[in-house]
């Protein structure tokens, strides 16, 4: 990542190379490809684990003519194997990457000015200041909300190949894989919850992302929706002249 003022990774205050750069590179494509397929997967697999654990009215007629949970059980396996594949590639994409591809794995917090960033964000996000840091990446704030979705998603996929060893039985390669998870949370009704409630932590998740795009893609005046299609992140003047 070059910096281009004192705060690293931000446009504000920028010298006269940096004003002249109003477009730059910074989602590559498996970072970006990551990102949808993410999108897909955690939207099949918010819907399935909702009528898993709220499951719909019984159909009329015999089930093994429906066979509906068996289904939506299918899709939310299916989608959770997915997204675990997808997670392990982009662990190693991180590795490989530019330095944008870190960031979601890692927090600067020992460093004073990223602390600085970090106060300074949220003071932006409860509109108590009037303008905007312009980062080349995620800011300190969107670095730390992303941080902690990504623990989250580990602890999601942990407690739900736990729950499918489960099902799958003490002698099968699932249980002898995640098995020990139950002994951490020795009722599985806990490792239900604690799934259960992850759910509902992504669901608000994905509103306040949506949200914060929208919004840094309006008042900030630098490229948000598009970056995470085209991988080009465009930065306008935010100020008045």
């Amino acid at each position: 990542m070059t910096e281009i003022s004192e705060i690293p990774g931000t446009l504000d205050a920028v010298g006269a190379t940096g004003a002249s750069r109003q477009s730059i590179y910074v989602y590559e494509a498996p970072v970006r490809i990551w990102h949808w397929l993410n999108a897909v997967a955690i939207s099949l697999l918010v819907v399935t684990g909702y009528l898993i654990a709220s499951p719909p009215p019984s159909m009329p007629g015999e089930a093994s003519n429906w066979y509906a949970m068996g289904y939506i059980r299918f899709v939310h396996f299916a989608s959770g194997q997915v997204l675990a594949a997808a997670f392990l590639y982009r662990i190693y994409w991180a590795l490989v990457g530019n330095d944008h591809a870190r960031q979601l794995f890692f927090l600067p917090f020992y460093n004073r000015i990223w602390r600085w960033g970090f106060v300074y964000e949220l003071r932006w996000y409860l509109f108590l200041v009037r303008y905007p840091k312009k980062y080349v990446g995620h800011n300190p704030l969107a670095n730390t909300v992303m941080f902690a979705f990504m623990i989250a998603m580990v602890l999601m996929m942990l407690t739900g190949f736990a729950l499918y060893a489960e099902g799958a039985g003490v002698d099968s390669l699932w249980y002898r894989l995640f098995g020990w998870v139950f002994g951490i949370f020795p009722n599985s009704q806990d490792v239900h919850t604690i799934h259960h409630l992850g759910m509902w932590f992504i669901v608000v998740f994905i509103i306040l992302h949506v949200y914060a795009a929208l919004r840094e893609d309006i008042m900030s005046r630098q490229s948000m929706l598009s970056a995470i299609i085209t991988g080009e992140r465009t930065f306008r003047d935010s100020r008045p002249d």
